[in-house]
């Protein structure tokens, strides 16, 4: 027997650079997502952070020259991210390692980085910063989804299909009608986002428990100043105000709420995800195949919608992740623990790249999803006849026929064809019994059993919905002008 134990390699056994990826970043997620949240976009909004705290305190008449302005501002930009590594293997603190190693780069100015603040000045602002731009940048990609999705419904809003609920056949719909009842759920989700772009500020400059106490330390108790020190960097980081209160951070509860509003996505894209791919099962419509994409490796003739079961595989660990910045904030004790740091590192940026990556998905499948028409008409005549036997009763009532007579002559006419699908597997055949029935003759067969005779207003729905609710969101979100990229990974 061979010993596959003694033969496998050890981690030892390979070069130290062979590290685990992140799927997120490497598999899943756009470029425009994934430079958000790397390193060295934060350290240089922790830098912006220490410029605009010395500018703005300066203003108000500490003694901080215009030289040692300029030198934290030119070098802004030149990030010595190996030397803030070196620090903080030594110091064993993040932002102090960040602090020593831009003063290294700028020496005049060395004594003012950092002047009166805690930590939580240029990690919370920062976060809340990357917070904002990543809702906007998939405030797009939510807009991007429904402009594919009202094209899809516009194009299919009178194909009739067979509606279900509690997965069984019901009164039929439109394949248009049902991608608004997707659409909407956006719709709903895209307000959602708003709402918490509208209600995000800025922690600004609070203080080490929230009393701004060194600040008021450095301006000699002058109350004034220190609101307007807070007022102008919150104004200056692209936000209209600050939190009214904070310990030492922002409060967590903030976190958990967009948490709440990103799982909300991920539950609408894991909706969709599943109706289209059990519409693949029908054989229905099928989400975009590419010539030379495998479905399987060992049987070749499958087109699994591997798309979508991805979609709801991302969506799912998103889903996953709301829980932990709940847990996060109603165990903060008192103004402050630091158990929140290491978990906030992980589900924040990454419910974001995975959002990401399942959004720029579902546009791909959106603009590209084939229907096969006849497939959606056999599917639905196959259950069509019952459905429309008390229109065909009615119909038969009104050139004469007695109600109670084409009742029990439907009803045994019905159950047959029932038994002949059922245990024979042959097609529904209860038109043509109907057909051949003389207590029906009269009775215009051909209007009463078009399938678009059944679907209400679900043509007209789609437009109501398409030029009411879609058309204004779009009038106020413009196609960018900067293409954002919408590849699609392996």
């Amino acid at each position: 027997m061979t010993d596959f134990t003694s033969q496998s390699p050890s981690a030892s056994n390979f070069q130290s650079d062979a590290v685990y990826e992140n799927p997120l970043i490497s598999r899943y997620a756009s470029r425009e997502m994934a430079v958000l949240w790397s390193h060295p976009r934060r350290i240089q909004l922790w830098r912006e952070l220490w410029i605009i705290l010395a500018e703005t305190e300066r203003e108000l008449g500490l003694p901080i020259t215009e030289n040692q302005i300029q030198e934290l501002r030119k070098n802004r930009a030149t990030l010595n991210l190996e030397v803030a590594d070196r620090y903080e293997r030594e110091l064993r603190h993040d932002v102090m390692a960040q602090v020593h190693a831009y003063g290294d780069q700028c020496p005049d100015a060395r004594g003012i980085i950092h002047l009166g603040a805690t930590s939580c000045y240029v990690t919370d602002n920062s976060d809340l910063m990357l917070i904002r731009e990543g809702l906007q940048l998939v405030k797009h990609r939510v807009v991007a989804c429904l402009r594919a999705l009202a094209k899809f419904a516009e194009s299919h809003a009178a194909l009739p299909c067979l509606a279900f609920t509690h997965l069984q056949p019901a009164q039929p719909t439109t394949v248009g009608k049902r991608c608004t009842l997707w659409a909407y759920d956006l719709v709903l989700d895209l307000a959602e986002i708003d709402h918490r772009l509208e209600s995000l500020l800025a922690r600004s400059a609070k203080g080490t428990t929230g009393t701004q106490a060194s600040f008021l330390q450095l301006f000699d108790g002058d109350h004034a100043k220190v609101r307007l020190l807070e007022q102008r960097i919150a104004e200056r980081i692209g936000f209209r105000s600050s939190y009214a209160v904070t310990g030492q951070t922002y409060s967590r509860k903030v976190d958990a709420q967009l948490l709440d509003c990103l799982s909300g996505i991920a539950t609408t894209l894991h909706k969709i995800g599943t109706d289209i791919r059990l519409l693949a099962s029908r054989k229905e419509l099928e989400e975009p195949f590419e010539k030379q994409q495998i479905g399987s490796s060992a049987m070749a003739y499958k087109r699994n919608p591997m798309r979508c079961e991805r979609i709801c595989s991302l969506t799912r660990f998103v889903m996953s992740l709301q829980s932990s910045p709940a847990m996060t904030a109603a165990t903060q004790w008192f103004e402050r623990t630091l158990d929140d740091s290491a978990n906030r590192r992980l589900v924040i940026p990454q419910a974001f790249l995975a959002i990401d990556a399942s959004l720029v998905l579902l546009e791909n499948v959106a603009k590209g999803m084939v229907v096969y028409p006849k497939t959606i008409i056999k599917n639905l005549m196959d259950e069509l006849p019952f459905m429309a036997t008390e229109s065909i009763m009615m119909a038969g009532v009104a050139v004469g026929g007695d109600r109670q007579d084409l009742h029990e002559r439907i009803r045994v006419h019905s159950q047959a064809a029932a038994l002949q699908v059922k245990q024979e597997a042959k097609p529904n055949d209860l038109f043509d019994r109907l057909k051949q029935d003389p207590a029906f003759a009269k009775v215009p067969m051909e209007s009463v059993t078009d399938p678009l005779a059944y679907v209400g207003r679900a043509p007209e729905q789609v437009t109501e919905f398409l030029s009411e609710v879609l058309q204004p969101i779009f009038d106020k979100t413009p196609q960018s002008g900067t293409q954002m990229s919408t590849e699609v990974k392996v």
